[in-house]
């Protein structure tokens, strides 16, 4: 008997789910760029914590297991930084990531007025940007990040959604 994902608004008692689910799904990304001081692997409990409290969270859960994840919040100029998208491993490339995205952009455009979304990945990260892409994301510049990773930074118009499978 299988069992579906299911979306929703974080709240607290996903803290720390979400906070291994981070730490498991950031690997990858740290052994790309050879570097383990990247922000997910770093970022404390206590500010996955606040994040969850203040920003715009969504999970995917299976049964009670947290298998996926998203934050965003409105920035000064009115955008949305969307980050930290994570889906279990072993449930990749199933649509979870694309339905996060959708539930979070659909929030912060709705409840928080965000007119457009703004995402980085580093640029080695094929996979990330494929997904970014499929739903309609376009490349507007390149930045580095704190951790000296290079990142492409990624914008689409609120309201623009694309294919979420």
């Amino acid at each position: 008997m299988g069992m579906s994902v299911t979306i929703s608004v974080a709240t607290e008692q996903d803290v720390e789910q979400i906070f291994r689910l981070q730490y498991l799904c950031f690997q990858g990304e740290a052994a790309l760029y050879g570097n383990y001081r990247i922000d997910p692997l770093v970022q404390s409990l206590d500010s996955v914590r606040q994040e969850v409290v203040a920003d715009c969270v969504f999970v995917a859960r299976l049964g009670e297991e947290v298998v996926g994840s998203v934050r965003g919040k409105v920035t000064e100029d009115g955008a949305a930084a969307i980050g930290k998208l994570c889906v279990h491993p072993r449930l990749q490339g199933h649509g979870i990531g694309a339905r996060l995205l959708r539930a979070a952009e659909t929030a912060l455009s709705e409840q928080r007025g965000a007119t457009r979304f703004r995402l980085h990945t580093g640029h080695r990260s094929e996979g990330n940007l494929r997904l970014y892409r499929r739903v309609g994301y376009e490349t507007v510049g390149r930045s580095t990040g704190a951790d000296g990773v290079e990142l492409i930074v990624l914008e689409k118009r609120a309201g623009t959604y694309a294919a979420t499978a």
